[in-house]
């Protein structure tokens, strides 16, 4: 058998003729956008649940054992760089429970959000003391909205 005998030998698709046309496709970013894009992905870091779960352990733990009376050493105070993580912890969680356009966070996540939007943006105390009660503060509304994601499985404990 001949090869001419496989070949076609009218145009079996036609030319379009009048009907719809499918639009011609843009990309969603230029060079400029792809670059932003690029840096941002090189610059994320994933969520490490356990180092947030470390930091609350640190800001709560300190407070539940420092006012123990038994005779155990009470940890080390929480510092102005454990306020800074935690902040940065809640700021976090709160750009990932409203992420998902399609899925908004629920009213308990937006009142914990707002919450811990207000322990971030009180006056940095000047005093040991304050910090610690800062530090506390930012510590409930971060573990509330850490509760809060898991039980929504937006993060997952030990993720």
């Amino acid at each position: 058998m001949s090869l001419t005998v496989l070949a076609p030998q009218a145009n079996v698709v036609s030319a379009h003729r009048g009907g719809p046309v499918a639009a011609r496709w843009t990309p969603p970013l230029d060079a400029d956008g792809l670059m932003r894009l690029l840096e941002a992905v090189k610059a994320w870091t994933p969520l490490d649940v356990e180092a947030i779960f470390t930091d609350l352990d640190t800001a709560i733990g300190y407070i539940v054992e420092a006012g123990t009376s038994e005779g155990t050493a009470a940890p080390e105070a929480p510092t102005v760089e454990l306020v800074d993580r935690l902040c940065g912890h809640l700021i976090r969680l709160s750009d990932i429970a409203g992420a998902d356009r399609k899925d908004p966070p629920t009213k308990v996540m937006v009142v914990l959000i707002e919450r811990g939007q207000s322990v971030r943006e009180e006056h940095a105390p000047d005093c040991q003391r304050g910090v610690v009660a800062r530090a506390r503060r930012l510590a409930f509304a971060l573990s509330d909205l850490v509760d809060a994601l898991i039980e929504a499985q937006i993060i997952r404990e030990g993720a």
